[in-house]
């Protein structure tokens, strides 16, 4: 089925939501933070176009960055930020400071400017006297960055396949060689030495790893350029040079920019000696800590360390670290955290005690000024979930839970494995985990978990009865199929199988459900075990509703006390929101039948719209003749409940229908309609929603099929024109703007519930005029601006975002001083960037972007 199909992919946000489980905080993770930041720095000068005068350029200072926007402020102004203003590097003429004077161009504030001008002559009698002094000792933005395939880019991409770098030997660290980089994932780079062919030689590092260098740097700092010594063999020694020549001259064609290098953290000294003993975790298989010597100092910021193994014919395994290396911890460490430590190979005593071990081999431990930071945890804490990189195939990123969070230390459980991993362990300073939704964001697979949603429904195997019986079978024979699943009896048995329920397309929907919708239903589900078989039904019912929110409601209150029943997670999606409810579905075979009618009248649909029972022509309760009201009404005397339209007096059917009762609560991600004066709308009156929350309901809904000349459902639509709502003063209005203009339909839109929270959009006349066959297919709102977006200012920028359902992020604009310009620049990279928002709220804040964008170019763009 494509249910199947669609839950095989994993997606973060809803496996987060669905298990309540939590998501590392991004800020945890520096490196990631670190590559996202802009090329360009606050404080570097350039050289901007003035506006209106031809060939003349005025000096401007880089006050902060947004992706490829700049906030410049023209030199002069001091801490005046009032006149402050974005440019879009990728299309604003912006050159390096000097530009100018090579190429023959006049230097002078704008003329416009009259308040600049005034300002630099008070102190300087002309403009060269003003610029030598500010730009005397400052900083240029890159000329590269400014022009050329480099021009706007981030730190992160300017790292292109086929740059080389210089990378410290992993055994000695004053021996360096040359890489060529063949992927660049999100800044975590594959690179290949210079002179190996061989993918099976490629090595992952995130650029920012303290052994990556610029090509030249072994040659400025006295280093040694040797081939990686554990390769050296596979090539001759004229080999290795020639190679190195060749990437040498084609790396000075198109050299690697120094702007990647700028966050490279500087290497402190340590105070290591040789002799001490230290707790490290394993560098071979890093899950387990085990205690190392520090078996050579190499000089103020590296030492060498060895893994302890006290064998014979044991082959030592050496590190070089240094100061800030993750993993090294003090003696004493794991006791102190209750960890075990592993013991050392070829160490006699079976309890592994320090001061034994020490007094055995005449060691010393190394003293904690050694290791400035073994405390911090960076915000992570247990049962956090992110992305880490698989230890033992650094090519392979996993979903990854924290199972427990020591000192700087991480274990990682790293789920979907064909083969389990104990849990690894990394320090949070690591390189090698990352983010929620990182692979995802930069193109990357993710192994992720093997259990899915739709596992269980594929071992019973519940199918579409086309596929099950036989052409010849009559369609009223009795179904009995229990002994023919081929499933462990264990989970399947008489008691908890059901036999195939049916879908009967012919018998009346109901006010809740789409016709259409149910017609291309399969005819039946199952056999199979029951919850699972009805799960499964009522998973595709509530798909085919026009509100699914609304019939997830009313399945909740389908119980009974004397029922076994199971709670099972039922969830539909319906305008880009999610809704979830709890519902408690029976188990056995003989409460089925009785379940299903239960849910039918719930539902106001006839009792055999699904069930065990086969409709063929005529349904045994006459449904298909009957309209919605006139069903509704006489099903309201038959069954033994009432439902929703039903008052106090079967009688009086003027009155609105109420319900008094407090419902669980469905988590829904609502879009909020609002406005301010200033801003109008043109949306159909099918455009705004329910609001379900855990207040009393006041509405009844009955779809996009109601019937709406019936005398009996106007009057009832009218009574509730000007019924008085607390607390809800646009609510109010609403009401009384559409009682004053009344539209064609009004009878069948007039749930108090049902209304926008605008009082200055304007209905859409056309769509007014328009009768909608179904309310599953809304117009989007349509923004009418009185004003051109490219005048507003910083203030009319606030006022807009204030009036949509992103109120809580106007601040934000108003810190960073975005006026209509800027806005109009803005994109789903930017905001996520320089705004810092998860994916969901950058996409709802775009999408309010795109609106005025939408606008600008249908109302002022030509």
């Amino acid at each position: 089925m494509d249910c199947v199909e669609e839950e095989v992919d994993f997606n973060w946000e809803e496996y987060l939501e669905e298990t309540g489980a939590t998501a590392a905080p991004h800020t945890s993770f520096r490196h990631v933070e670190l590559s996202l930041q802009s090329s360009f720095q606050p404080g570097m000068k350039l050289e901007v176009a003035n506006k209106g005068s031809l060939d003349t350029y005025w000096v401007a200072t880089i006050i902060t960055t947004c992706g490829q926007l700049l906030l410049l402020r023209y030199c002069g102004y001091g801490d005046d930020r009032k006149a402050d203003f974005w440019c879009d590097v990728m299309t604003a003429e912006l050159h390096p400071v000097g530009w100018c004077a090579q190429n023959h161009k006049t230097l002078q504030p704008p003329e416009d400017n009259v308040y600049l001008r005034a300002a630099i002559k008070e102190k300087y009698s002309d403009w060269t006297e003003f610029l030598v002094k500010e730009l005397t000792g400052s900083r240029t933005a890159p000329a590269n960055l400014l022009e050329g395939p480099l021009r706007g880019k981030n730190t992160v991409d300017l790292i292109v396949v086929g740059c080389i770098l210089e990378v410290r030997d992993a055994v000695e660290p004053t021996v360096y060689w040359a890489a060529r980089v063949q992927r660049n994932v999100g800044g975590r780079l594959c690179l290949r030495y210079v002179g190996l062919n061989d993918p099976g030689y490629d090595m992952w590092m995130f650029y920012l790893d303290t052994r990556l260098r610029p090509l030249g740097w072994a040659k400025e700092n006295n280093l040694s350029m040797k081939p990686p010594t554990d390769q050296c063999h596979l090539r001759s020694s004229s080999e290795w040079t020639e190679a190195l020549d060749e990437a040498t001259a084609e790396a000075l064609k198109s050299p690697l920019p120094l702007e990647v290098f700028k966050d490279h953290a500087d290497l402190h000294t340590h105070s290591f000696r040789a002799g001490m003993k230290l707790e490290m975790v394993s560098p071979v298989e890093p899950f387990h800590i085990c205690p190392v010597s520090v078996t050579k100092v190499y000089n103020e910021y590296y030492f060498q360390i060895r893994v302890d193994d006290l064998t014979v014919e044991a082959t030592p395994t050496f590190v070089v670290c240094h100061a800030e290396s993750p993993g090294i911890l003090p003696v004493q460490w794991c006791l102190k955290n209750g960890v075990g430590l592993e013991r050392p190979q070829g160490f006699e005593s079976q309890d592994f005690d320090w001061a034994d071990y020490l007094k055995h081999t005449g060691a010393e431990a190394a003293p904690d000024v050694c290791f400035p930071n073994a405390s911090q945890s960076r915000g992570f804490c247990k049962d956090m979930w992110l992305e880490a990189v698989n230890p033992l195939q650094p090519s392979e990123l996993c979903v990854a839970r924290i199972t427990q969070v020591k000192g700087r230390l991480l274990w990682l459980r790293l789920e979907g494995l064909t083969k389990p991993l104990p849990d690894c362990i990394m320090d949070v300073e690591s390189m090698n985990i990352f983010p929620v939704g990182w692979c995802e964001a930069n193109g990357y697979p993710l192994t992720h978990l093997l259990k899915t949603v739709c596992l269980p429904q594929k071992k019973i195997a519940v199918v579409q009865p086309e596929k099950q019986l036989a052409p010849s079978q009559p369609p009223d024979a009795p179904l009995n199929l229990c002994s023919s699943i081929t499933t462990d009896t264990g989970l399947v048995n008489g008691k908890y199988c059901c036999s195939q329920l049916f879908i009967n397309h012919r018998c009346f929907s109901g006010p809740y459900l789409n016709k259409g919708r149910i017609a291309e239903l399969p005819k039946a589900v199952g056999p199979g075990k029951c919850a699972v078989v009805l799960k499964e039904i009522l998973t595709m019912l509530i798909n085919s509703a026009y509100k699914p929110g609304r019939v997830l409601r009313e399945l909740q209150m389908v119980e009974d006390p004397q029922w076994n029943c199971q709670e099972e997670t039922l969830k539909a999606k319906y305008k880009g929101k999610s809704y979830r409810s709890t519902m408690r579905i029976v188990r056995t075979a003989d409460q089925v039948s009785e379940f299903c009618r239960r849910v039918c009248e719930r539902l106001q649909c006839c009792p055999n719209l699904f069930g065990p029972t086969i409709v063929s022509d005529k349904c045994p309760e006459n449904c298909f003749s009957q309209t919605k009201t006139k069903y509704t009404y006489y099903k309201k005397r038959k069954v033994g409940r009432p439902s929703l339209g039903e008052s106090a007096q079967d009688g009086d059917m003027t009155k609105p229908a109420r319900r008094r009762k407090k419902r669980k609560a469905i988590f829904v991600q609502k879009k909020r309609r609002t406005s301010i004066v200033g801003y109008h709308t043109t949306e159909s009156p099918q455009d705004s929603d329910y609001y379900y929350d855990d207040e009393d309901e006041d509405f009844e809904e009955w779809g996009s099929e109601a019937s709406s000349s019936s005398p009996r459902e106007e009057s009832s639509a009218h009574s509730y024109k000007d019924v008085p709502r607390r607390g809800r003063p646009p609510r109010r209005a609403a009401l009384q703007r559409r009682a004053t203009h009344p539209g064609p339909e009004t009878s069948d839109r007039s749930s108090p519930r049902r209304t926008t929270r605008s009082v200055s959009f304007s209905q859409n006349q056309t769509a007014k005029n328009t009768n909608t066959k179904s309310e599953s297919f809304e117009e989007e709102d349509r923004l009418v601006l009185e004003r051109n977006p490219l005048e507003w200012s910083v203030s009319d920028v606030v006022d807009f975002i204030t009036s949509t359902d992103c109120a809580s992020l106007a601040k934000i604009f108003q810190e960073q001083d975005i006026d209509g310009q800027a806005l109009l620049l803005l994109t789903l990279p930017t905001v996520q960037e320089c705004m810092d928002l998860k994916l969901g709220p950058a996409i709802k804040l775009c999408h309010q972007i795109e609106r005025v964008k939408v606008a600008f170019y249908s109302q002022f763009a030509n």
